[in-house]
């Protein structure tokens, strides 16, 4: 847990500067050929309800041209919320957190299997997370049952995790499908060797301020990108309310850095990854 905290306090300065870089408030209006994006990690938890009412969040996605978003919440009222208000739009994930307070904790409660039981047979989704799981506690009896679940549902797994535990998921179930939260906030030649191992594990460039600047992919990242184009999709990563106001200016950060791509690869990262893996899972 105090891996992503302190990945996250580190990137504040990156995400101050992009903000002023392309202000959320001064966007221009989009232009009918600008790239379409699918956001594959928001979160629309129970304090960006109260910030952000549905209809305003839901105005802010398209706004900012997504075809699509992947979205989880704690507790999971946001998510079905927002699903309620845009079905086109929202691809629902279960979030293993009733509240936020779950995250340190959830891998030893059985509380969990209970919470995550009682969403399932009330409604339906894509995947399972996001959640934070790192190295051997994959081994634990809860994680593991939560594998289990989205198994029997064909669920894609929405991992927050190191290397080690992205290799002990698919050690349990070799036919998974799992989006690698923030790329594992690793560097892009481990990334590399990861997705080599396995050829069902996707990524997410959520909070990873190191792919791009100024409009120009990283060396290091561009060999990533252009050695699994198809695997990659991007994400904003709203994890406190107030983020839902840098989705506009996170879709321009992107739509910009994606242009220093080729026209083909710069489509599938930008949307068409999102829409192959997540849209092809039918709501279970």
């Amino acid at each position: 847990m105090q891996h992503a905290s302190l990945t996250r306090r580190g990137f504040t300065g990156w995400m101050a500067a992009a903000a002023a870089s392309v202000s959320a408030s001064a966007l221009p209006v989009r232009a009918a050929t600008e790239l379409p994006l699918f956001d594959a990690h928001v979160h629309y938890s129970h304090d960006a309800v109260e910030l952000v009412p549905p209809k305003q969040a839901v105005e802010l996605l398209r706004k900012a041209g997504l075809k699509g978003a992947f979205v989880s919440s704690s507790d999971d009222r946001g998510t079905q919320l927002l699903m309620a208000e845009a079905p086109d739009l929202i691809v629902p994930a279960l979030r293993p957190y009733r509240t936020r307070a779950d995250l340190n904790g959830w891998v030893r409660d059985e509380g969990i299997v209970r919470y995550l039981e009682e969403r399932m047979a009330k409604y339906r989704y894509v995947g399972v997370g996001e959640f934070h799981l790192f190295g051997a506690d994959a081994e634990l009896p809860v994680p593991r049952r939560m594998v289990a679940l989205a198994r029997e549902r064909g669920l894609v797994l929405h991992a927050h995790s190191d290397a080690d535990a992205v290799d002990r998921l698919f050690r349990q179930w070799p036919d998974a499908r799992v989006l690698w939260a923030h790329s594992g906030f690793d560097a892009p030649d481990k990334v590399r060797a990861v997705l080599r191992r396995h050829p069902k594990l996707w990524c997410d460039l959520a909070f990873r301020g190191d792919h791009a600047s100024g409009g120009k992919v990283d060396p290091a990242w561009r060999e990533a990108f252009l050695e699994f184009p198809e695997r990659f999709m991007i994400g904003t990563d709203t994890f406190t309310p107030e983020r839902w106001h840098y989705i506009g200016s996170h879709a321009a950060f992107s739509r910009a850095w994606l242009a220093d791509l080729p026209g083909p690869v710069a489509e599938r990262i930008g949307w068409r990854n999102g829409e192959a893996l997540l849209r092809s899972v039918k709501p279970s």
